[in-house]
C-alpha cells in the first residue's frame, strides 16, 4: 500500500526534472553552436532585427564577391596594358638604333623583331579572364583580334596590311612617281607645278612656297586643283638665290624641297644651273624640281604612305583605295569579303569602359570594360605593324633613306602625339575603378564589423554565462532527481517503520 497523495506530489517533481533536462539540452546546444536559437522564431521579439541584419551582411558579401571578380579582371587588363606599353617603348627605342641591312625578304632585323612583337601584342589582346576575352567589349565569347599572319598577309581573298600598303603607295606616288603632282615642261621663263586632282587624299599637296629668286614672280598655291607658278622675269636669279616648296604628306607630316640657283654646271643635288637666258634657267629649274619631287616620292612620301595606309587598315571599317591605284582619287570602305578586319570583338555604340560593369554597393557601379580597338591600344598596334609590313629592295638607291624616314615616323608616333589617346589613359581609367572598389571594400568592412557585432548580441551567447547556467541546472536536476527518487520509494511500510521500530 502506498501513502495517499504521494503520486500527486511526485508528478510535479518529474515534470520539473524534465523541464530542467530540456533547458540543459538547449544550453548545451547553445554552448556547441554559439547561437541562442536554431531558428529566427527562437529569438522572440528580436527575430525581425536578426533577419534584417543577416540580409544586410549577405548583400555586403555579394558585393564583395562581385568586386573580387571584377578586381581580378582589372588586374589582368592592367598587366596586359603595361606589357603592350612596354613593347611600344622597346620598338620606339629600336627605331633610333636600326641600321639598314635587309635580308632575302627585304626586311631588316628590326623589322623582323617588330613582327614578333606585333604577334606578342595580339596574343596579349586575346587574353581571357573569368568571363571570357577581356578586350572584346561585350563580345566576351569571341577572340578580340585576328592573327598576325592574317593581319599582315591577308586571309585568302581578304587583303592584309601589306596589300593595303602597296595599293596606297601606288596611289600616293602615281604612275610617274611624282606624288600625283603635275610638273609640265617650262613655258618660256615660267615653271609650274600642280596637284593632279582636287580633293584627292593621295600624293603630295602643295602647302606653300617661298622664294628669294631675284626678279622672279611666285604665285600660289591657289586654284582647284592647287598650283604654284614661278615666272623668272626678264633677268636671271643670282648665284645662291633659292626657292623652297613645302609639301603636305598623307600622314600629316610635311616635307620641304629647297632648290638653289648656281653657276656650276652640272649642278649639285637640289641645285639648278643659271642658264644663258631666263628661259634656259627655267628649264633647269623644272628639271631640278622634277628630280627633287621624284626623290621625295621614293623616300619620305613612301614612308608617309605606309603610315597612312596602316592607319587606313586599322580603321573601322578599313579604308581601301578605290579603283585603279595609280589614278585613284578616293578611298572606299573595305568589307569583310575583301579585307581582313583586325579587331574581331564587339564594336557597338558606347564607350569601351561601359561594356563591363559591376555594382559594388546599392548606389555605386564601376565600369571596367575594354576593347582592343581603343585608340590608345590601336595606335601602338598600327605603328608597329607599319614597320613590320614594309619591305625594301637592296638595289633601290633610295631604300635606306625611305627606311630611315619610316623609322623616324614610327619613333614619333610611338611617342604618342598630343590629341591621341595614350595607353596609360586606359590604365588610368581602370585604376579609377580599382580605387573606387578599394574604398568601397573598406567601407563594407567597417559596416560588416558593426553589423556582425549587432548580430552577435542578438543571436550569439556568452559561453561563460551558458556554462554557469548549465552547472546550476545540473545541480538543480541532481537534487530534483534525488528528491523524486526518495518520494517514489515511499510506501506504508517505510512510512510506519520508524514508529514500529
Amino acid at each position: 500500500m502506498t501513502v495517499s497523495g504521494v503520486s500527486s506530489n511526485i508528478a510535479p517533481l518529474i515534470q520539473s526534472a524534465l523541464d530542467i533536462n530540456k533547458q540543459l539540452a538547449d544550453l548545451q546546444r547553445q554552448l556547441g553552436s554559439g547561437q541562442k536559437a536554431d531558428t529566427y522564431a527562437g529569438l522572440g521579439s528580436q527575430s525581425g532585427i536578426a533577419v534584417a541584419l543577416n540580409a544586410q551582411l549577405s548583400a555586403i558579401k555579394s558585393f564583395n564577391d562581385t568586386m573580387t571578380n571584377a578586381g581580378t579582371s582589372i588586374s589582368i587588363q592592367q598587366a596586359v596594358l603595361q606589357q603592350i606599353g612596354s613593347i611600344g617603348s622597346t620598338v620606339q627605342g629600336a627605331t633610333l638604333q636600326s641600321s639598314f641591312a635587309v635580308d632575302g625578304t627585304g626586311q631588316t632585323t628590326s623589322q623582323k623583331t617588330a613582327q614578333s612583337q606585333l604577334d606578342q601584342i595580339l596574343s596579349l589582346l586575346n587574353t581571357q579572364g573569368g568571363n571570357g576575352y577581356l578586350f572584346s567589349g561585350t563580345g566576351v565569347s569571341q577572340p578580340s583580334v585576328d592573327t598576325a599572319d592574317h593581319i599582315l598577309n591577308g586571309n585568302g581573298v581578304q587583303a592584309g596590311l601589306k596589300q593595303v600598303i602597296a595599293e596606297r603607295n601606288q596611289a600616293d606616288l602615281g604612275a610617274d612617281g611624282l606624288g600625283r603632282l603635275v610638273i609640265p615642261a617650262a613655258v618660256g621663263a615660267t615653271v609650274a607645278v600642280s596637284e593632279d586632282a582636287a580633293s584627292s587624299p593621295f600624293g603630295l599637296k602643295l602647302a606653300s612656297v617661298n622664294s628669294t629668286l631675284t626678279g622672279a614672280t611666285v604665285t600660289g598655291p591657289a586654284g582647284s586643283p592647287a598650283a604654284i607658278s614661278v615666272a623668272l622675269g626678264a633677268s636671271n636669279p643670282n648665284n645662291g638665290d633659292a626657292i623652297t616648296y613645302t609639301f603636305s604628306l598623307p600622314d600629316g607630316t610635311s616635307q620641304t624641297l629647297q632648290l638653289q640657283a648656281t653657276t656650276s654646271a652640272p649642278p649639285g643635288p637640289n641645285q639648278f644651273t643659271i642658264g644663258a637666258t631666263p628661259a634656259a634657267t627655267a628649264a633647269n629649274l623644272q628639271a631640278a624640281l622634277t628630280a627633287g619631287v621624284s626623290k621625295i616620292g621614293s623616300t619620305s612620301l613612301s614612308a608617309a604612305s605606309a603610315m597612312a595606309a596602316s592607319n587606313d587598315f586599322f580603321e573601322d571599317p578599313p579604308q581601301r583605295v578605290s579603283g585603279s591605284p595609280a589614278t585613284a582619287s578616293a578611298l572606299v570602305d573595305g568589307t569583310s569579303a575583301n579585307t581582313v578586319f583586325w579587331y574581331t570583338g564587339e564594336d557597338g555604340a558606347g564607350s569601351a569602359r561601359s561594356t563591363a560593369t559591376a555594382r559594388i554597393d546599392p548606389t555605386t557601379i564601376v565600369s571596367y570594360g575594354t576593347r582592343a580597338n581603343e585608340q590608345g591600344i590601336r595606335w601602338i598596334v598600327q605603328n608597329i605593324a607599319a614597320l613590320a609590313a614594309t619591305s625594301y629592295s637592296p638595289s633601290d638607291p633610295n631604300a635606306s633613306a625611305s627606311y630611315a624616314a619610316l623609322n623616324s615616323r614610327v619613333y614619333s608616333a610611338l611617342g604618342v602625339p598630343a590629341g591621341v589617346q595614350n595607353i596609360t589613359d586606359i590604365e588610368s581609367s581602370l585604376a579609377t575603378a580599382q580605387t573606387a572598389m578599394a574604398s568601397t571594400q573598406s567601407q563594407h568592412q567597417q559596416t560588416s564589423n558593426m553589423l556582425t557585432t549587432m548580430q552577435q548580441s542578438i543571436e550569439g551567447v556568452d559561453v561563460n554565462q551558458v556554462g554557469a547556467q548549465i552547472l546550476s541546472l545540473q545541480t538543480s536536476l541532481s537534487a530534483s532527481l534525488s528528491t523524486t527518487a526518495r518520494m517514489a520509494s515511499l510506501n506504508l511500510l517505510s512510512y510506519l517503520a520508524p514508529v514500529t521500530g
